[in-house]
């Protein structure tokens, strides 16, 4: 079906229209919230349509890829219209009917998109495999939400409306959650560095497997609820049924907050590859029997990646405070639950070390400053006390340390929040307690010791994928390469560090580029003392596929450089010279030209035959682009 009155030319600039249109679109009126969802699930797909409105190479030339580019455009503009006629639609003054025809109509849109977005050939409009990734996401989310179209009888603003005689159904926390993928990298090297476990490559290529398990109503008695509501009484007395007609109704646990596994109030929630949230420690139970798809859904899953689910933590937190119930806890009579569910004798001293954490709200300077020292002090020493030193309470009260009057307790508090992050559960609690301006501001302004520390804080954060973006708009970038420019060496290496992790996100490779980075990176790559070459041909091989910093690489004579990188040094740094120069080379015949004229052709040859995996594509795909520039 091709878009009326369109030419292949006109096709991109109307995709990339429609989803600046959609996206930065309000709606208001009985179905705001699929409106809401629908809009930012196009809205992640801003990468795609730039993409193929950049691409250089024939559109015309394949009659399936202009096909399902029009089919694109087309499910795009078909959005558009059913968000129009949504955001108008007066649930109230309508037919139940009328209402109906709007929800299915949210229901083929969503499924048109998804398998149009499964079409579309990728590798035809030169798709980064980053945006491919991006893209992949917004078809799960697509696909579930038509699942979920598909099985409601009434549309959610029908559903908004009480039912006699029942409750009125809490609002879904997992419309507002979204899955997102969790990427680790590089050990710090720092002063806690041999402790940093979550810091490491690990990312598993094994899956999950469902399981049903019938909710029962034993689930709120856990929680000192109880969805029957029996007391004591006798039949004959009148005052007895007048009190119990008094007390009020126990409050309805929203059924988002109960782990689909365990039936309990979730403590830790994570979220797996298909969207599914989950309590950690069943969930990883779970994986650890051997099972191999999501107990949810029973979809096949790429990975055993659990991340965070922030967002829910935070809402069954508020609720708990609001509802006046205790929430639940990874510490349980003195015991630490573990990932199996199972309980373990915990080594810390939890009376002593919750004393300390009163202290630390001190009113005398001497007392504030002794107790983070301690606490320093503790969390740097086992897994055990970081545990019970979050679970105390502690890291909200550190983060306002950050900007005490008292620059030592400064110094000492980053250092006890860099210590704490080791933990993955700590690393939520410190993002929730709105670390990051704090730490920030250390990093600007701190003693040299406190910047470092600050630097690797802001690395240790930034290993889960969500955070890479929170950090990212922080304004922490620029900060971090102004120290990866000035600081001490091993501050330089933390900064580094940082900055290679919040990076793998592309929109924050442009905050880099603009920062200046690349001149940095480039002085350190030819710099006599060789001590940065690994982090500075690390972070070009990540950069260099953004426009801004290839044009930049390229104008500052780099490639002769590269090209001896590619001939000496360790193996991983004979790769990243070939993926930096790959990535110059695309689409782009002066630097072919330039490489082919400085002798790249013979360490290509040998990278091919000799590197790593990826520096052996790199090569050869190099080496054919060579073949076919000298055949013009």
């Amino acid at each position: 079906m091709a878009v009326a009155g369109a030419t292949t030319k006109q096709m991109p600039l109307l995709l990339v229209n429609a989803v600046v249109q959609i996206s930065g679109a309000g709606f208001t009126g009985s179905f705001k919230e699929d409106c809401t969802d629908l809009s930012r699930r196009v809205a992640l797909l801003a990468h795609l349509a730039e993409d193929i409105r950049d691409f250089k190479g024939d559109r015309g030339s394949s009659s399936c890829s202009n096909s399902c580019l029009s089919d694109l455009t087309v499910a795009l503009q078909d959005a558009k219209r059913l968000l129009l006629a949504a955001c108008n639609f007066d649930c109230t003054a309508s037919s139940d009917e009328a209402a109906m025809k709007i929800a299915f109509q949210f229901q083929c849109v969503t499924s048109k998109l998804e398998k149009v977005l499964e079409t579309l050939p990728y590798d035809h409009f030169d798709i980064s495999e980053e945006v491919q990734e991006q893209v992949k996401l917004v078809r799960t989310q697509l696909r579930r939400a038509a699942e979920r179209y598909g099985k409601t009888s009434l549309p959610s603003c029908a559903l908004s409306q009480p039912l006699d005689g029942q409750i009125e159904p809490q609002e879904s926390a997992n419309s507002k959650i979204g899955s997102l993928n969790k990427e680790n990298i590089c050990n710090l090297d720092h002063e806690v560095r041999a402790m940093v476990e979550s810091a490491k490559d690990s990312i598993l290529d094994q899956t999950i497997h469902k399981v049903e398990r019938p909710r029962n109503s034993s689930t709120t008695s856990k929680f000192g609820l109880s969805n029957s509501g029996d007391v004591d009484k006798e039949d004959n007395s009148t005052s007895n049924n007048l009190q119990e007609n008094k007390k009020p109704n126990p409050p309805v646990i929203p059924n988002d907050f109960l782990c689909p596994l365990s039936l309990e109030v979730m403590r830790d929630p994570v979220i797996v590859a298909t969207g599914q949230t989950y309590e950690r420690s069943y969930i990883q139970r779970w994986i650890d029997c051997g099972n191999t798809s999501c107990p949810n859904t029973q979809q096949k899953l790429q990975n055993f990646t659990l991340t965070p689910n922030y967002v829910l933590r935070s809402l069954i937190t508020q609720w708990c405070t609001n509802h006046n119930i205790e929430q639940p806890t990874i510490l349980t009579n003195g015991k630490i639950k573990k990932s199996d569910g199972s309980f373990r004798d915990i080594s810390g001293d939890i009376a002593a070390i919750e004393a300390l954490v009163r202290k630390l709200s001190s009113l005398l300077i001497e007392e504030r400053r002794a107790a983070v020292s301690e606490i320093r002090s503790l969390s740097k020493r086992s897994t055990d006390n970081r545990i019970i030193i979050g679970e105390a309470g502690a890291i909200p009260i550190l983060v306002d340390l950050l900007t005490s009057e008292d620059i030592l307790t400064r110094e000492i508090a980053v250092t006890s929040i860099l210590n704490l992050s080791i933990h993955e559960i700590n690393k939520e609690l410190i993002m929730l307690a709105g670390a990051i301006p704090s730490i920030v501001q250390v990093l600007k302004a701190g003693s040299v010791e406190a910047r470092e520390n600050a630097a690797a804080t802001l690395f240790s954060l930034s290993v889960p994928k969500e955070n890479k973006i929170i950090i990212g708009e922080s304004g922490a970038i620029p900060a971090l390469v102004e120290f990866l420019q000035e600081g001490s060496m091993r501050g330089k290496k933390d900064a580094a560090a940082a900055l290679f992790s919040l990076c793998i996100y592309p929109r924050n490779k442009g905050r880099a580029v603009r920062a200046g980075i690349i001149m940095a990176l480039l002085k350190m790559l030819t710099d006599s003392s060789r001590c940065m070459v690994d982090e500075s041909l690390a972070l070009l091989s990540i950069l260099a596929n953004h426009p801004e910093a290839k044009v930049a690489i390229a104008k500052a004579s780099s490639i002769p450089f590269l090209i001896d990188h590619m001939r000496i040094g360790l193996p991983r740094n004979k790769e990243n010279a070939a993926a930096i120069l790959h990535s110059l080379c695309k689409r782009d015949t002066e630097n072919i030209a330039c490489i082919s004229r400085l002798g790249a052709v013979i360490p290509l040859t040998e990278l091919s035959k000799s590197g790593t995996d990826r520096a052996r594509r790199k090569a050869t795909s190099l080496l054919e682009h060579l073949r076919k520039s000298q055949q013009l």
